[in-house]
């Protein structure tokens, strides 16, 4: 009841300052693609002077896309309507590809340019043709000229002066894709945004907005790919009627350069092919899959290729009949070689049964495989060994495989991280991991650089999320979950790009461009994600949350059917200390990574206190780096990540009048149930750890809440994202 007071109190404080708030309602829809007006009359003037005559020959179906872009920004952002003309010269904004645009491609640039931005980058520059300056936006294909329009009206948004622009833009990686953990029932795994977008009842003949609108978004980031359904899948997405329905959202993407993908069940020959076995080296099971790779591509010729999750949380696999996961992968992509296609094979594997750290398994079973999958496979690696924990380590295997292909996989939606309700911007966690020295190679070799294949260029290269999206209207769930889409585009086409850079431009694209805004929001995004971190898992803690749903704090949990899905196999909290030894007198998981990074880890001297836990089991009255005993240091580190996001919701009370109502009031409430959780988290596992320690929280901390029993007793009844594998 005090909830729904407080809520009511929000609302009309909200609506009456919205009565005076000039800014528009805004449900969040349209992302980061609104296209605000710009009300700089200044600005308006320059612009509208440099593009009301566009060159834009629009042939092709992309390129007819991109002329609709630009339009619909144009209209939107300077209410310019453009007027296409018929001769170069007369363009005042010249947009085509390098063979359209030849007779001025030389002032435009040099023939090494336009190699490196290769098939799917763009160059937008400020050229002088005939005495007069002229925009001119161009690419070697059709898609590059499209992102090259996105880049364009980015600029545009965002209010960069284009008298000098030069700017030379291409992806570093080859395959920038989504994964999409949805069912074929409409339930998402681990989906915290309603049911999954994709209606298979009514493909393939209704074709919903939606589906273009995604497209359109993923395009504007320069994601490529999309991978359809659960990597828990199911086999039927392989029958005619289901490839029919895949083909009908196929021809919806294409025009916006993004090829589908399908998560295969590795059983799928005995489940719908009638087979006895699933055995790779079966000549049967391989003729089955070649036939299901033609059948497929008949109705796709453009078809991505597949995502396999093999031999994992009891998911089929070669390993069933004694074979490898090279074998498996191996197969399959024989099948889809002919057709230009891919296998994306997950190293996501860990055994119950095998007597060794979880962290280590993966790293165990593909080292030895190092140079033995064909060309076309890539194995995707989650960004740590465990399972996108609020903080992990870099994964061992970046760096560790010199010879095959390697594909980070980072996890957009909020698993681990505050489903919908928390505000916690990703980019500093996805950067912390791509900027992490492996030392493979010697200094300097960053996971990112394995990423884009520099040791190795026969490589292909890419980059996975696991997709935040669903039906609710903003997409996401929370207004800001949308920058971690954002953010994960913008790190597949570039990992160099910063996250104080991706911030601030998806809120000047999303929200605005006053800087009495964009300044403390950026703030307060870059800043979330340690936020978080404190409040639920310091110095190196990991998977501590609640056993099933991963909903809530759960260090506690000791009984979840295997050993490694509990709490306790991590934390190893006892009354001489706390934390996980995985140094040579413990796991030896360290020994996995390079000797400097090795060393760093194994030594608590260098170890960073973020990796504390992680790496080692420490004393409770271990003094930490900041001078306080390990005690001291978490209850410092629970309490200031609650307070922080106490500091979260003061300043976006202060942001009223700058964004609308709508967003304003979804934000405020939200940063309600976070502020709830994260006291939540901190009062459950400071009371639960002190079982242990027998240690006092100090004075100036304001004690629990409640009882410890009465968190561990407090029950949360269907949470979302536990999705059944229909």
């Amino acid at each position: 009841m005090k909830l729904v007071i407080l809520f009511r109190k929000i609302l009309l404080t909200v609506l009456a300052i919205a009565a005076s708030n000039s800014v528009r309602a805004d449900n969040g829809y349209k992302l980061w693609l609104e296209y605000h007006q710009i009300t700089d009359a200044g600005k308006v003037k320059a612009y509208t002077s440099q593009l009301g005559k566009v060159f834009f020959s629009a042939k092709s179906e992309q390129q007819q896309v991109a002329f609709n872009e630009l339009s619909t920004g144009l209209v939107g952002t300077l209410n310019l309507r453009p007027i296409k003309v018929s001769s170069i010269t007369d363009g005042e904004l010249i947009i085509g590809t390098r063979d359209e645009l030849r007779t001025i491609s030389h002032v435009i640039a040099p023939d090494s340019v336009f190699e490196r931005i290769g098939n799917e980058g763009y160059v937008i520059k400020s050229v002088v043709i005939t005495g007069r300056k002229r925009i001119v936006v161009t690419a070697n294909t059709d898609i590059g000229i499209l992102y090259g329009v996105f880049g364009f009206l980015q600029l545009l948004e965002t209010q960069k002066d284009l008298d000098k622009v030069n700017i030379v833009d291409y992806p570093r990686t080859m395959y920038r894709i989504l994964d999409h953990w949805d069912n074929l029932n409409r339930t998402v795994e681990r989906g915290y945004a309603g049911a999954s977008i994709w209606n298979w009842h009514k493909l393939p003949e209704y074709i919903d907005q939606r589906y273009i609108d995604y497209a359109r978004a993923n395009a504007s980031i320069g994601i490529n790919g999309s991978v359809l359904n659960n990597v828990n899948a199911n086999a039927l997405i392989l029958t005619p009627d289901y490839l029919i329905k895949v083909k009908a959202l196929a021809d919806a993407f294409r025009p916006y350069g993004i090829k589908v993908y399908l998560s295969v069940k590795f059983s799928s020959p005995i489940e719908i092919g009638k087979l006895k076995t699933a055995d790779p080296l079966d000549s049967q099971v391989r003729q089955w899959w070649n036939d299901k790779a033609n059948e497929i591509y008949r109705y796709i010729p453009d078809f991505g290729g597949f995502l396999v999750k093999a031999n994992s949380e009891g998911q089929p696999g070669p390993q069933a009949y004694g074979r490898t996961h090279a074998d498996g992968a191996n197969m399959l992509a024989d099948a889809l070689a002919p057709h230009k296609g891919i296998v994306m094979w997950r190293a996501f594997v860990y055994d119950n049964n095998v007597p060794d750290d979880r962290a280590k398994q993966a790293y165990n079973e593909f080292k030895p495989l190092d140079g033995k999958f064909r060309p076309n496979v890539i194995v995707q690696v989650k960004n740590g060994p465990i399972d996108f924990q609020p903080r992990e380590p870099f994964h061992p295997l970046f760096g560790a495989m010199p010879n095959t292909s390697l594909m980070m996989e980072f996890q957009i939606t909020q698993e681990y991280l505050g489903f919908s309700t928390h505000l916690v911007f990703e980019a500093p966690l996805f950067k912390e991991c791509l900027d992490a020295d492996t030392y493979a190679h010697g200094k300097g070799t960053s996971v990112a650089n394995v990423l884009e294949g520099k040791y190795n260029r026969k490589l292909i290269t890419g980059m996975a999320g696991v997709a935040n999206i669903g039906s609710d209207i903003n997409w996401c769930g929370h207004p800001f979950a949308q920058a971690n889409w954002f953010a994960f585009g913008r790190l597949a086409w570039n990992p160099g790009t910063s996250s104080d850079e991706i911030a601030d431009e998806w809120l000047r694209l999303t929200f605005n461009n006053d800087p009495d805004f964009v300044k403390p929001m950026k703030r307060v995004m870059l800043q979330s994600r340690e936020t978080t971190v404190n409040y639920m898992t310091p110095l190196g803690l990991h998977h501590i949350m609640g056993v099933n749903t991963h909903y809530g704090p759960g260090p506690w949990v000791d009984n979840a059917g295997r050993a490694d899905w509990t709490a306790v196999y991590y934390h190893k909290a006892d009354s001489n200390g706390i934390g996980f030894d995985r140094t040579s007198t413990g796991s030896n998981a360290v020994d996995q990574y390079m000797a400097p990074v090795r060393d760093k880890f194994e030594n608590l001297n260098t170890c960073p206190d973020e990796y504390l836990l992680w790496f080692h089991h420490v004393k409770w009255t271990y003094p930490t780096k900041s001078g306080r005993n390990v005690w001291n240091e978490l209850i410092y580190r629970y309490y200031s990540g609650a307070d922080s996001v106490k500091s979260m919701q003061q300043i976006w009370n202060k942001m009223a009048s700058k964004v609308d109502a709508e967003r304003f009031i979804a934000v405020k409430q939200l940063m309600t149930i976070q502020y709830q959780e994260a006291l939540r988290w901190r009062d459950a596992c400071v009371l639960y750890f002190q079982t242990f320690s027998l240690l006092s929280i100090p004075a100036g901390y304001e004690k629990p809440a409640h009882s410890l029993s009465y968190y561990r007793d407090q029950k949360f009844f269907m949470p979302p994202g536990i999705g059944g594998n229909q």
